[in-house]
């Protein structure tokens, strides 16, 4: 009997039996390994006369393609038996009670936006939204910013295609525009959602949280401004007090523009929020620009209004003690656990936004 035949008997009588996957991968080793049965074969076929030589590399190569068929059915024949006989050890009855119970955590921005949200529906505001893919006369020229404005510099600014058309917001003052272009005044809403731009350390993310305010109508003025922004602060803070400054600044859509400064203290190491000598910037403001209401078709010499623009992360981090911005799209379990909210205890003003 040949070398080939025995070889072939051999491992087909061992391959016929019941394996497991690391019996057949020996099988696999001793057939086709370095020094295997199969492999030293082939090394020998150059010392075979010439007369021969072909039919004993035909018979080898159809050996070889045999094995590595009848092998490589055999692992997943294997394969799928050993899941069965896990599955059948491990089989869970759904009807036992949970043993290992994890209730998931509220996430601090989405606590934020729920308070900042309760606090302006009470006070008559409706909650907007928009896409956060804009177009650039929604996000820059309907809000009169000049074509040379540097907010629109690729540095800051993420663009989407070559001709600046199209681009990820860079706040959410656009969905003011759309409000405005799709409806009639009066108007009276806030805008939170996610806005980007290119900056990134500790206290600035490329992708960040804001919330815009809107509120148009007939007789409006900066003391409408200056009493709403005061009763959001007190309510959110959840502070019997505040103390408040108006700081001239500029913004292309709205003139005047004014920077709000709140009051603090450091006590204890902890910033608390409402009295003190120490002045802390908390938001931008100010009465809409005529020229943005001409944008919308709305008659500046009959409405006026006034915006607003928060920082949902940074007033999530003053409130709530987080010292790095990055912390908030780490998705680490452990922060989210200490940092987080029950999702069963949604904020209203009436029993406390944050308890």
């Amino acid at each position: 009997m040949s070398d080939l035949k025995k070889i072939k008997e051999e491992f087909l009588s061992k391959l016929n039996k019941k394996l497991n996957v690391s019996e057949i991968n020996q099988i696999k080793t001793d057939l086709f390994g370095k020094n295997g049965l199969v492999s030293s074969q082939f090394k020998k076929i150059g010392t075979i006369a010439d007369s021969e030589r072909k039919k004993f590399a035909s018979d080898l190569n159809i050996i070889k393609d045999e094995f590595q068929n009848l092998i490589n059915s055999k692992i997943n024949e294997a394969e799928i038996n050993e899941i069965n006989e896990k599955l059948k050890k491990e089989k869970i009855d759904v009807t036992l009670p949970e043993r290992n119970f994890v209730r998931g955590k509220i996430h601090p921005v989405s606590q934020t936006i729920d308070e900042i949200s309760s606090i302006f529906s009470e006070i008559g505001f409706s909650v907007e939204e928009g896409p956060d893919v804009e177009n650039e006369y929604n996000n820059f020229t309907a809000l009169n910013t000049p074509e040379h404005h540097p907010a629109r510099d690729m540095h800051d600014t993420f663009y989407l295609d070559e001709k600046k058309e199209k681009l990820l917001r860079t706040h959410t003052s656009p969905v003011q525009i759309r409000t405005m272009l799709k409806d009639k005044p009066p108007f009276k809403i806030i805008a939170p959602g996610r806005t980007y731009r290119s900056d990134s350390d500790q206290t600035h993310s490329p992708m960040f949280h804001q919330v815009e305010g809107l509120h148009i109508d007939k007789d409006i003025n900066m003391g409408h401004l200056k009493g709403y922004l005061n009763y959001f602060i007190k309510e959110f803070f959840e502070v019997n007090k505040i103390k408040m400054r108006f700081r001239p600044s500029h913004f292309p859509f709205t003139e005047p523009s004014a920077e709000v400064d709140i009051g603090y203290q450091i006590k204890d190491g902890k910033i608390i929020i409402g009295e003190g000598d120490k002045w802390l910037e908390i938001l931008g403001c100010g009465m809409v620009h005529p020229n943005v209401l001409k944008n919308v078709k709305v008659n500046p010499e009959k409405f006026q209004g006034y915006a607003f623009g928060i920082g949902i992360d940074r007033l999530a981090m003053l409130k709530y003690g987080i010292n790095d911005l990055r912390s908030f799209f780490e998705c680490d379990y452990r922060w989210l656990n200490h940092f987080g909210f029950d999702p069963l205890d949604v904020p209203t003003n009436y029993r406390g936004l944050s308890r």
